[in-house]
Parts: C-alpha cells; structure tokens; sequence
C-alpha cells in the first residue's frame, strides 16, 4: 500500500537512540517530521541530517520534533549521532518493518546496478496523525529548509 498525504499516519514502535522504544502515537500534541535514509555516515545522509539538526531549534519553535530513521542498528545510530552532534533521535529499524510500512524499502540503482535500499523520502505528519506533506526521492539540498517551510504553514 503505498501512502498519500491525508492518510492516516501507520503507528510503529522502534529503539530510539535515547535509549528507549519510540511509539509514533505517544507524540502528542505536536507536528512530526520523519525522514528515512538510506546509510548512517554517507555524505548525503550526513547533510540531510545536520541541516535538520541546524534547523532544529525553529522547527521546535513550531510545535515540531524531528527522528531520522534507517535501517543501521543502534549503535551505528550512536555514533552518527555524537559524530555530528545531531539534536534530535534516529530510530533503527533493522527488520525493514516501517520501511516496508511507509513504502520507502524499493528496487534503486546506482551505477548501472539494481538493489534494494531505503528510497531517502520525508513525511510531514500533523498532531493528529495524518500525513500532511509527502517528499519522495529527495535531493538532500536544502531540503531541511524546505520542510522547515511547510512546518510554519500549519502553526
């Protein structure tokens, strides 16, 4: 099932990098902002997430928390985390289950050669859990901002 915005956002339960087990529908009363990844420490899975940790404090501002989430385990998360003193939790999700729940585990090629690996895709999901926004395939260039910019609309 592939979803769309105005869907209802799918509950999961994933480790955190805080230490504990993240419920999508605990968050309450605030915006979320998941971004999928392919790879803990490539260079574009590392801009993708210091400009979202940049931007981190505004998209506080605005009733919003952020979670990075790709299949590297914890530790590997840990790491990335502290590298870059990212400001906010990655969530591992070793079994592929949100992935493949949010259609964001698919065919990708790169230099000639087809695999599968995480489609890097962001959603914007409101207070009440519904998908709002939607961005497939993205360019890690000035996305942060651009997800920023939806985020001020719906406060």
């Amino acid at each position: 099932m592939k979803l769309k915005e105005n869907n209802k956002a799918p509950n999961f339960k994933l480790v955190s990098t805080n230490g504990n087990i993240f419920e999508l529908k605990k968050v309450k009363k605030k915006n979320i902002i998941l971004y999928f990844y392919p790879k803990d420490d490539t260079p574009g899975c590392t801009i993708e997430s210091r400009d979202f940790s940049k931007l981190n404090s505004l998209i506080n501002k605005n009733k919003t928390v952020v979670f990075g989430i790709s299949k590297d385990n914890v530790d590997s998360h840990l790491k990335f985390k502290k590298k870059y003193k990212l400001k906010f939790d990655l969530l591992s999700d070793e079994k592929k289950e949100v992935l493949k729940k949010y259609g964001v585990w698919g065919k990708k090629s790169f230099l000639g050669k087809e695999f599968m690996g995480v489609i890097r895709t962001t959603f914007l999901i409101n207070s009440k859990g519904k998908i709002i926004k939607i961005w497939n395939k993205v360019r890690v260039k000035d996305h942060a901002k651009e997800v920023l910019e939806e985020v001020k609309k719906i406060n």
